[in-house]
């Protein structure tokens, strides 16, 4: 039955995953005239230094990944920490406006927010074209994951160890630091690697909230790269340019794997 499910599930995986990623690589490796045929063979000619250092020289690949790790990092803790300091209420407490205000927080994941208003409020601010301002949204449109995934793990925990801190005369800070954080960090892990590929892929908000080259990220460099060369599409250049962006993506999920799937699985246990 193993076997028969492994086999099932290598027949979807290499038409709609195998098939496309090596597309992409391949055709990256490739001159010009070769990758615009869009083939699957491996290059006539090998162009891997001269397309690759193209990207980086011209593509400001250096610059967008710069603004998107100065974006990225911040916002995933910021997240991370004010989540779980709002699943910790939400698990705690039993009134219905916390009830009412969870729910809403959730509702967050599925509803995508309005640009025109967010704009609006950020030209309020002075905040209109800033990474500041563009952190500031990610901030709060990412922050329900964290807590729809955190509540579940704080309901499931016995406030004992809580109380009993409280009792040796520790403040909520203490304890949020040194008892929940710890507990969380399974889940926490979990939503982090989310956070991530959510938070560095984001090009909807930064479309419309980032100005100027100076602040551009990844996928914003690499919008500008494609449609500087629109008339005449280099897929070469823009195929690199994709594989260095997903290049840090691939770097975290080879190093969390392991612990997202602990978290997980620790996670169904509790559930």
């Amino acid at each position: 039955m193993r076997v028969v499910k492994y086999t099932l599930l290598s027949l979807f995986a290499i038409p709609w995953v195998v098939v496309p990623f090596w597309l992409v690589v391949v055709n990256s490796f490739k001159p010009a005239g070769e990758a615009a045929e869009l083939g699957l063979g491996l290059p006539r000619r090998w162009a891997i230094v001269e397309n690759y250092t193209t990207v980086v020289d011209t593509g400001d690949y250096l610059g967008g990944l710069t603004n998107s790790l100065m974006i990225a990092v911040p916002v995933v803790l910021a997240v991370l920490l004010l989540g779980a300091a709002a699943a910790w209420a939400y698990g705690r407490g039993d009134s219905r406006w916390l009830r009412a205000t969870y729910f809403v927080l959730s509702l967050s994941i599925l509803i995508p927010p309005s640009i025109i208003p967010t704009v609006h409020v950020l030209r309020g601010l002075g905040l209109d074209g800033t990474p500041f301002g563009y952190a500031l949204v990610l901030i709060g449109t990412r922050l329900g994951i964290v807590v729809f995934l955190a509540t579940g793990f704080v309901r499931a925990f016995p406030p004992d160890l809580e109380d009993a801190a409280a009792i040796d005369g520790a403040s909520r800070p203490q304890i949020f630091a040194r008892i929940l954080l710890p507990l969380l960090r399974p889940v926490l892990f979990v939503g982090s690697v989310i956070l991530v590929i959510n938070v560095w892929n984001d090009f909807f908000f930064g479309l419309f909230l980032l100005k100027g080259q100076d602040n551009a990220t990844l996928p914003l460099t690499l919008f500008q790269f494609a449609s500087g060369t629109l008339q005449t599409l280099q897929w070469n250049l823009v195929f690199a340019h994709v594989l260095l962006t997903t290049l840090p993506l691939v770097a975290v999920y080879v190093f969390a794997q392991k612990h997202v799937l602990a978290g997980l699985t620790e996670g169904a246990l509790k559930g």
